[in-house]
């Protein structure tokens, strides 16, 4: 087991590596060592803990967040560290490079990361295929897999829903649940389509095809919308009005944050991108409160940002989340982030 000690001696070594290089070496080690006998350096045991959320039975309330395996390459490598679920992607419907290089800054006086990737990956196909190869998925009581879907930077905001619906038909058959990603800062004009009119449109002709791939497949797949922190409290309550009048499953609060306020003195801090970690766990925390009280006690809500502790999981499950999700909290606590954050949710039942 990659314990808390093993992590701490290992993590310098890895922080000496420019940040998406140091992230691929680790993508690259975890799907070599999936299927090996080698996963037992990381494996933990998965926390029990189970709780129904938007009709599925999680084995516990944390999650890996989507960003993180883009590919959906080492599925089985995240399933191993003890999560309840796991969300990879942004998929895009066609492979993209992404945003020109460097494109991941680490600011660690915060425990912060700074990213500008620009949904990179392998297109619907390969991500697809690289799903089906997982073996940890499809259990009634095992970890649920969310995929995530977005658009093709090259396609016009205005035919984005062209590449939604393209991604949703895709992944439905292999998905537990979709996540629809509107508030990635790093493709242009993406969180547009948080706005009122085109949030309408974008649902609709989603839970129009969502309705007709339910009935193709005998099988309903719960839909969530990712937001963003950078939220007033009208637009988070216009978002949740939306989300309850198209019958959406769920909601991510939040995405990454383009707020500077805690990091423009640092190194790397005025970088253009997507701010996580420790800056955004109170912007987080904020909008999930309000959403909570806007949307009800009985919504879904996953919260993520910021997430670095036991205790601040626990908090965002006070805040109003059903169930929360870690990434950069994962690149600087290392794999006993998942057990000790499933422990202390779970310490709140009691």
């Amino acid at each position: 087991m990659l314990n808390e000690l093993t992590y701490r001696l290992l993590r310098p070594a890895l922080f000496c590596m420019d940040p998406e290089a140091a992230h691929d070496l680790m993508i690259d080690t975890l799907v070599r060592t999936q299927h090996s006998p080698l996963r037992q350096m990381y494996a933990q045991t998965r926390v029990q803990d189970p709780v129904t959320v938007a009709g599925l039975r999680f084995p516990n309330r944390v999650g890996m967040a989507a960003g993180l395996d883009k590919n959906a390459r080492c599925i089985d490598a995240l399933a191993a560290l003890g999560f309840g679920f796991v969300e990879v992607g942004t998929v895009t419907p066609l492979a993209q490079p992404g945003n020109p290089k460097p494109r991941m800054f680490r600011l660690p006086e915060q425990q912060a990361l700074i990213n500008r990737l620009g949904f990179n990956n392998e297109g619907l196909q390969a991500f697809l295929n690289h799903v089906k190869q997982a073996q940890s998925v499809g259990q009634p009581d095992g970890m649920k897999l969310g995929l995530n879907i977005g658009k093709n930077a090259a396609t016009p905001i205005e035919h984005a829903v062209d590449d939604y619906l393209t991604c949703l038909e895709g992944v439905y058959p292999h998905a537990d649940y979709v996540t629809v990603n509107i508030s990635s800062p790093n493709t242009q004009n993406l969180r547009s389509l948080q706005s009122d009119e085109a949030l309408d449109s974008l649902l609709s002709a989603l839970q129009q095809r969502k309705q007709t791939l339910a009935d193709q497949h005998g099988r309903v797949v719960p839909m969530f919308l990712k937001i963003a922190p950078d939220l007033d409290e009208s637009q988070i309550e216009s978002i949740a009005a939306t989300l309850k009048r198209h019958g959406m499953d769920g909601v991510i609060a939040t995405n990454t944050t383009i707020a500077r306020d805690a990091v423009k003195q640092l190194p790397h801090g005025e970088e253009t991108g997507g701010l996580s970690g420790r800056p955004v766990f109170e912007s987080s925390n904020r909008v999930i409160r309000a959403l909570r009280a806007a949307l009800g006690p009985g919504f879904p809500i996953i919260g993520v940002g910021g997430i670095l502790s036991g205790q601040d999981a626990a908090e965002k499950i006070k805040a109003g989340a059903d169930v929360v999700q870690l990434y950069t909290g994962l690149i600087y606590k290392g794999p006993e982030l998942v057990t000790e954050s499933a422990k202390a949710i779970a310490a709140l039942r009691r």
